[in-house]
């Protein structure tokens, strides 16, 4: 599975790109996605990818009573591991010479056994012996801010479009994962409410579980958790359908769980980045005028709740601890009738402050103000992006200014992005079906949640609850690489408190203004996100020392193939 997006100073769920809604809250938003717009490992997110995983289970095989018995599930290092491999017919699906499905995915999922027997029928709500009913939320398609938002990058796919791509990957799942039996009955709900409607999102919740009575929910509208906290309540799984602190997720438990990592989460490398790289330092990437001065750090946060200003306080704390304390903290609410107001203030009141590096915890339109205004007033500091949602993509940063974006650094969870042609949901969705996706732009949005989905389904094993397929998703630990993050949810010795989102590492970029190429939808331009050391990523405390910031040697933009040891496996194409 591929990642979503960044998120910045605070925290949220998606659908899609298009069902941002109302721009108040865009920070608070964690893309599903690991890769929106298609932004990363050449088909995105979130992933990223879950669909690497091959968790255990919750029935554990070998807990037998004789030697060669095995219960369902049962993966195929599972049944290397109790010595009956050999006495499996894994079936055409199978590439018994990796233990992996038979696609064209680096990344695919172990093989599961084949189920034969009795699934157990009814086992939970939505579950029958012959179906798993699952919900695909979307948002309305005329959302009045959608143009505003997508301005700089364009995207255009609409919600039947999107329907056409997930109901032929559902096609696909059934083809190569093992669901014991049952089919997926996917059904299609659209809202009429915009992202930020908590009455009509309670409202929506509660039609689903009363109507529609599913397994499962994905998605959900992105700015409240209204949506998120009634299917709970419900006892109705949903993923990529709202997020916050992990206390929020652990109230809920089992039933809701992200596909990118969370706000808090993502602090931590922002911060042992600039503490071991940039404080206490020269303004070595700033303009002219502060070069050789030690650097001055102000953090820039839109604020669209009262949790904004609890992340921005706990970013302060943590920034103050590495020797790196704002000298301002300036909160901002994305207005689009006041925004250039606004930044005229703000960039007024850190250039007074003499601030060498702007630390923006932003949403990805209102750098494009700043950023205009700052060359404006003549004001050219460092811009450090802090894993903000979006603002560390090509698409986006094509649209600031870029005298100042040639300034421009930071950390992001996304990965460097491969050729989506020949890697990632894309291609693997033309491998399948033998055309292009309609809804080409958003593909890397929508899809994660469903791999996670998917990769769980077989992985709980027939006696499907919500329980067994939480149990599943804790044990996911997905292959560590460049061209996808790293996700792991549950206890894996990485975070101090429960972990129900994904993505874990990252990864560090810088602006080249002059360089050409496609950015994360395929379209060419100027302008381009360079990844640190070929996008090598990193977990809490690894991150190192040396400044490789501007440094063109090992930086790299995009992978027109993947590294060597992340190519795609070679198959016949089903659609022939």
């Amino acid at each position: 599975m591929q990642p979503a997006s960044s998120g910045g100073a605070g925290s949220g769920g998606s659908s899609s790109l298009k069902k941002w809604g109302p721009l108040i809250g865009i920070a608070v938003v964690v893309i599903v996605i690991i890769a929106v717009i298609a932004l990363a490992g050449g088909g995105g997110s979130d992933s990223d990818s879950s669909e690497s995983t091959e968790p255990a289970g919750t029935e554990v095989p070998g807990e037998s009573t004789a030697p060669g018995e095995w219960t369902y599930p049962l993966s195929y290092p599972q049944a290397e591991e109790l010595g009956v491999a050999d006495t499996i017919d894994w079936g055409a699906r199978c590439d018994t010479s990796v233990g992996r499905v038979a696609v064209i995915d680096y990344f695919a999922p172990f093989c599961m056994a084949p189920f034969s027997g009795d699934n157990g029928g009814a086992t939970a709500q939505g579950v029958t012996a012959d179906e798993i009913t699952i919900v695909h939320y979307q948002g309305p398609d005329n959302d009045p801010v959608i143009g505003y938002i997508t301005d700089a990058i364009k995207v255009d796919d609409t919600n039947a479009q999107e329907e056409e791509v997930i109901d032929d990957f559902v096609g696909y799942f059934e083809t190569y994962y093992e669901f014991y039996g049952r089919k997926i009955n996917l059904v299609h709900y659209t809202s009429t409410g915009l992202a930020t409607d908590e009455v009509t999102a309670r409202a929506d919740a509660q039609r689903i579980a009363e109507e529609i009575k599913p397994f499962a929910v994905i998605g959900g509208p992105a700015l409240t958790n209204a949506f998120g906290d009634e299917l709970a309540a419900n006892k109705i799984l949903c993923i990529s359908c709202g997020g916050g602190s992990p206390e929020w997720y652990a109230e809920r438990d089992p039933y809701i769980w992200g596909i990118d990592g969370s706000a808090e989460q993502k602090q931590i490398p922002v911060v042992e980045f600039i503490g071991k790289q940039l404080a206490g330092k020269p303004a070595s990437h700033a303009g002219d005028e502060f070069v050789s001065t030690t650097r001055k750090f102000g953090l820039l946060y839109i604020e669209s709740s009262a949790e904004s200003k609890v992340l921005a306080d706990l970013m302060v704390s943590r920034l103050t601890e590495v020797g790196a304390a704002p000298a301002e903290v300036i909160p901002y609410v994305l207005d689009p009738g006041s925004i250039q107001q606004t930044a005229s203030q703000v960039i007024a009141k850190l250039k007074a402050s003499g601030i060498t590096s702007v630390i923006l915890a932003t949403d990805p339109v209102a750098p494009k103000d700043f950023t205009r205004e700052a060359t404006a007033q003549e004001y050219y500091p460092e811009w450090i992006v802090a894993a903000a949602t979006l603002t560390d993509t090509t698409a986006f940063g094509r649209s600031y200014d870029q005298a100042q974006w040639a300034h421009a650094f930071g950390v992001t969870s996304l990965a460097v992005h491969v050729n989506p042609e020949i890697s990632g949901y894309w291609s693997l969705y033309k491998w399948y079906t033998g055309k292009p996706p309609a809804a080409d732009e958003s593909i890397g949005v929508y899809m994660p949640p469903y791999f996670l989905m998917m990769s769980a389904l077989q992985s709980a094993g027939p006696n499907l609850t919500h329980d067994t397929l939480a149990a599943a998703i804790r044990s996911f630990e997905t292959v560590k690489a460049i061209t996808q993050p790293w996700l792991t949810w549950g206890d894996h010795g990485i975070w101090d408190k429960p972990d129900y989102a994904g993505i874990d590492d990252a990864t560090l970029f810088w602006w080249d203004p002059n360089a050409v190429g496609p950015d994360e939808n395929r379209k060419d331009g100027t302008g381009m996100l360079m990844y640190v050391d070929g996008g090598k990523r990193y977990l809490p405390g690894e991150w190192p020392s040396e400044d490789k910031l501007f440094v063109a040697e090992g930086a790299v933009a995009v992978y027109d193939t993947p590294p060597a040891d992340e190519a795609p496996r070679d198959f016949p194409s089903p659609a022939g």
